[in-house]
């Protein structure tokens, strides 16, 4: 023992904690798994309330008017059911986001199509039919702002002073000046439609009432804190008394990160009303007329370039369509902005972002949150550039790719070579060139095309986003387990598995031995929410932060157990050893604990790097704590008499620095590049007087199996400092290289260049008819 031992005892570091490699890096077995294949998993509408009423809402059927009367039908019982209008709301009417902006009822003016206006609750779902059928709202319509420019127009004003929610605005260089040294200025406006995030189980959330006045929400949620928050504000609660609990949760993808927030306080509204546990379930139709979705995009390039492609300047100027209220709509668009220039070095720049209110329903988070839209029009930008030159969209891409030490518009420097190696790894393993020569030739009546994307993501909250949260984590231990408690959710994305993971190494034991515990307000503390890239990097940091601290006051135990000096006591693979000598192990030592002094209980805090500065006024400085990095080669083939688009092969290389679950991580990227597909050729909302068309699967098309490529995944890692173990956030990034991938290769295939997603066969009719070049 001795030689061998006292070398690995030297190498270890003041921690106390070593990554050797035996969990991280390995495809366990999801901790939820078998609860899920075998039915055992219970979803909130799986669960039995006993007395359990049915929670339903009235809705605006207008985009924007004054509500004159709300009628109940005489011919109806009352008495058998409980009705709330905003009159009746207990504390102040409005939902605490980022904003507080909007209502919990619309009181005397209604601002989108569906828009809620009254409560309901019913002992059955057939009486809580008739009663929502019993009441007549009647509105007085007001002129509606529907789209980017009329709210932008500044005729009809909905919201402040000039329908603006937010606008940002960063520089580097001097663009104007720059535009001067270009050959050649290329301009191009680009826009990108609603999509909706379409998880398997629709919103829903159960209320009971407490004995001490207190509410208890269980729901399919992603941020319990978020709930929270809202709900303490709207009854005027103290913390103590408002418990969030998450049930198991079939998918967010960002849906469930604001919006549960209002259903909470629609179903606590009834249930503290009605004495009684109250449950909200959405079917699908309502689900997705009253939800949000990704944010609608106006954004125009211009740039200028060098005849061999090299970008001299940039301006750019974006716009999201926010909705009728604020929600997320500040944070999304700042991402948006901080992801508008992607993978490549600008040296001179300018962007300029809005978001503005119009009479739709309001957006929200949604995967990728703002910098699928940006990317979209980046990479097809540097598609133009290419085309205008007559030069190969790789030689544009390689010529003004970004490099260590470049810096980002907002002075952030590039810390490794994630977009050169992404991007030359996924050329050759899809043998790019080889495939684009051979899919030219193509003359039938179905063609090949084959098209190329970058993107990128920063992991965490922007800037000081994460010193806001402050993120901690409890870890208890008793004779037998670890538990965690964070209030980071499993969604169906991994989180509780990956948490999992991080925590057995970072502590040397057993991943058997550590046991995720669902998150529960009144147990939990908050780690900030389940968004944003950041379980895996930032949340898994400061879970190792709490093994660190756990082990550490263990350490302390065994040291005055023995009552030698702390600094002979070593922790090293799971074992207590005093001058090399075995002692006890991690287990023993905590049952011994336990049996003395109960179970042992550490948090787990958020330390910021002290070498990250980010300044919010200016928007300026270090904006992500770490960038992972992507490269999408996409090939389909496309019907020229139908315009069906079909793809064939996805290629998609990334940087995930290290896969802590390498079969996770590869799920991931494959999940969210076919969403970005959807989001590319399939995902049409249709708004008509304010009012969403495609309400329901027959008419909202997803890619189904039957649509899926033939997925090529490699995982490239270079690992980041700032996450756990080197981890970087991967979630929402694969969704951003789908969409201009797919344009690139519809492009190839047909000479067709869109600059609107999502490109379906009337957006390439149109591009026909007005006379863009069609392949011969």
């Amino acid at each position: 023992m001795g030689e061998k031992l006292e070398a690995e005892l030297a190498e270890e570091k003041s921690s106390d904690i070593r990554n050797d490699g035996s969990i991280v890096g390995k495809s366990v077995v999801r901790v939820d798994a078998w609860d899920k294949v075998t039915g055992k998993a219970q979803y909130v509408d799986d669960i039995p309330f006993p007395g359990c009423w049915y929670g339903g809402t009235v809705r605006s059927n207008v985009p924007h008017g004054k509500i004159v009367k709300i009628e109940r039908s005489p011919s109806f019982d009352w008495s058998k059911v409980i009705f709330v209008a905003a009159k009746d709301l207990p504390g102040p009417n409005e939902v605490a986001m980022v904003r507080r902006d909007m209502p919990i009822l619309a009181k005397e003016i209604v601002n989108y199509v569906s828009e809620p206006i009254a409560l309901i609750a019913a002992p059955t779902k057939a009486l809580l039919k008739a009663a929502l059928k019993a009441v007549k709202v009647e509105i007085e319509p007001l002129e509606p702002v529907l789209t980017i420019e009329e709210a932008l127009s500044g005729e009809n004003v909905i919201w402040g002073e000039d329908n603006v929610l937010a606008k940002f605005e960063v520089n580097k260089g001097d663009a104007e000046e720059a535009f001067n040294e270009a050959d050649i200025i290329i301009e191009e406006t680009y826009r990108t439609g609603h999509q909706e995030q379409l998880y398997l189980e629709p919103q829903g959330m159960v209320a009971l009432p407490r004995d001490d006045g207190g509410v208890e929400v269980i729901g399919s949620l992603q941020c319990p804190y978020y709930v929270h928050s809202a709900m303490t504000h709207a009854f005027m609660l103290p913390p103590e008394k408002v418990v969030i609990k998450q049930a198991v949760t079939g998918g967010g993808f960002g849906g469930k990160e604001d919006f549960p927030s209002l259903l909470a306080i629609h179903a606590a509204i009834l249930a503290l009303k009605a004495k009684r546990p109250v449950k909200i379930i959405y079917d699908r139709a309502e689900d997705m007329v009253s939800t949000t979705k990704r944010h609608p995009s106006r954004i125009r390039h211009r740039t200028g370039v060098k005849k061999d492609g090299t970008i001299v300047a940039q301006d750019i100027d974006l716009v999201l369509d926010g909705g009728a209220y604020t929600t997320l709509s500040i944070v999304v668009l700042q991402r948006s902005l901080l992801h508008a220039t992607g993978c490549y070095n600008i040296p001179n720049a300018h962007v300029s972002a809005k978001v503005v209110a119009t009479n739709t329903p309001p957006n929200g988070a949604f995967r990728g949150f703002g910098a699928p839209q940006s990317i979209f029009a980046m990479e097809r930008q540097m598609d133009k550039i290419a085309r205008t030159l007559n030069l190969s969209p790789v030689e544009v891409r390689r010529k003004n790719l970004l490099r260590v030490g470049d810096t980002f518009p907002f002075g952030q420097a590039v810390e490794d070579e994630g977009p050169r190696l992404v991007f030359e790894r996924a050329l050759v393993i899809s043998e790019y060139e080889r495939k684009r020569a051979e899919y030219s030739r193509d003359r039938g009546p179905k063609r090949r095309g084959i098209g190329v994307s970058l993107f990128l993501h920063g992991g965490g909250f922007t800037g000081s986003g994460e010193q806001a949260i402050d993120g901690k984590v409890k870890l208890k231990l008793t004779s037998e387990r670890v538990e965690l408690y964070v209030s980071s959710v499993d969604m169906g994305q991994g989180a509780a598995t990956v948490l999992t993971q991080i925590t057995a190494q970072g502590l040397q034991i057993p991943f058997e031995r550590v046991k995720y515990m669902s998150p529960d307000t009144s147990k939990t503390p908050d780690s900030g929410p389940t968004v944003a890239s950041r379980t895996t990097m930032i949340v898994g940091k400061i879970v190792l932060r709490g093994a660190e601290k756990l082990i550490k006051r263990l350490k302390k135990y065994v040291s005055d157990s023995l009552d030698v000096p702390f600094e002979e006591v070593t922790y090293n693979k799971g074992f207590f050893q005093r001058n090399g000598v075995y002692v006890v192990d991690f287990l023993e030592a905590a049952r011994s604990y336990e049996e003395k002094h109960g179970p042992l209980e550490v948090i787990g805090d958020y330390s910021h790097p002290a070498e990250l500065y980010w300044d919010d006024d200016r928007c300026q400085g270090d904006a992500y704590q770490g960038y992972a990095w992507g490269a999408n080669v996409l090939e389909v083939e496309v019907d020229m008499d139908t315009w069906e688009v079909r793809p064939l092969r996805d290629t998609v290389v990334v940087d995930v620095g290290t896969a802590i679950n390498p079969l996770l991580a590869v799920g991931q990227v494959e999940g969210g590049s076919l969403q970005g597909l959807g989001y590319g050729y399939l995902e049409v909302i249709e708004v008509e007087g304010g009012k969403y068309k495609n309400d329901r699967l027959s008419n909202y098309i997803i890619p189904t199996s039957v649509d899926c490529p033939d997925f090529f995944v490699e995982l490239t890692e270079i690992p980041c400092s700032k996450g756990a173990f080197g981890a970087k956030g991967l979630g929402e990034m694969p969704l951003s290289g789908g969409g201009p991938a797919v344009a690139a290769a519809i492009e190839h295939a047909t000479g067709l260049f869109s600059n609107k997603l999502p490109i379906t066969g009337e957006v390439l009719t149109a591009l026909e008819l007005k006379g863009d070049e069609r392949r011969s």
